[in-house]
């Protein structure tokens, strides 16, 4: 199970990410978060990173943007955690450097049919799934969904585990039917937002 680390702003513990192997570095684009990237780095500093994980994190931004940003932070990776449907994925893909891959979240609530009926029905050919618990703020809540929801899905991709993810519920993992390909933390393990605990992250990934 790999690890990615979301919600960085500092260029030090980035640093200190690379040099842990960290499979992937979450950047936060979207400018009403706490964590939002670029109140602590310049593109030019993310660009920098030399690391095959970088993921951008998007929320119902312009298709031109996203295309911008992540030429200009030379991203690995796009996560798109708004609304966005087919036709967004679609024209954002021929936009985009091809070798850069999709990560398509899906916020959970209470509403698993509805959640079923968005997996069943994507058409885009996106290459990764994320799932985070449901919230107005678009993540970032430190609270977990009921993992137990993904028992009753069928997910036809790999998928990224979010949302409240700690040392104390990491055992219930191995309760879920389909095991997630990795986990995505981030509130759990700081000190305040965007200010990372690293030795606590050092000893998940240790565990992990």
């Amino acid at each position: 199970m790999k690890l990615k680390v979301c919600g960085l702003t500092k260029r030090e513990q980035i640093l200190e990410l690379i040099s842990m192997n960290v499979d992937y570095l979450g950047f936060i684009f979207y400018e009403k978060s706490p964590r939002f990237v670029l109140n602590g780095l310049m593109m030019k500093d993310i660009e920098s990173f030399k690391h095959n994980g970088k993921v951008g994190v998007f929320v119902n931004e312009k298709i031109e943007k996203v295309a911008e940003i992540s030429w200009q932070a030379n991203l690995n990776y796009i996560q798109l955690h708004g609304d966005e449907d087919e036709i967004y994925i679609d024209e954002l893909k021929t936009q985009l450097n091809p070798e850069i891959k999709i990560i398509k979240v899906f916020r959970i609530g209470n509403n698993v049919e509805n959640l079923k009926f968005k997996i069943q029905n994507l058409k885009s050919d996106v290459d990764y799934f994320l799932f985070d618990t449901d919230s107005k703020a678009f993540g970032g809540t430190g609270k977990a969904f009921n993992w137990q929801i993904l028992n009753e899905l069928e997910i036809p991709k790999p998928y990224f585990l979010s949302g409240g993810i700690s040392p104390i519920n990491f055992n219930d993992i191995q309760n879920i039917r389909q095991p997630p390909f990795a986990l995505d933390i981030n509130s759990k393990f700081e000190t305040e937002a965007g200010n990372k605990d690293l030795e606590k992250i050092k000893n998940f990934y240790e565990k992990l």
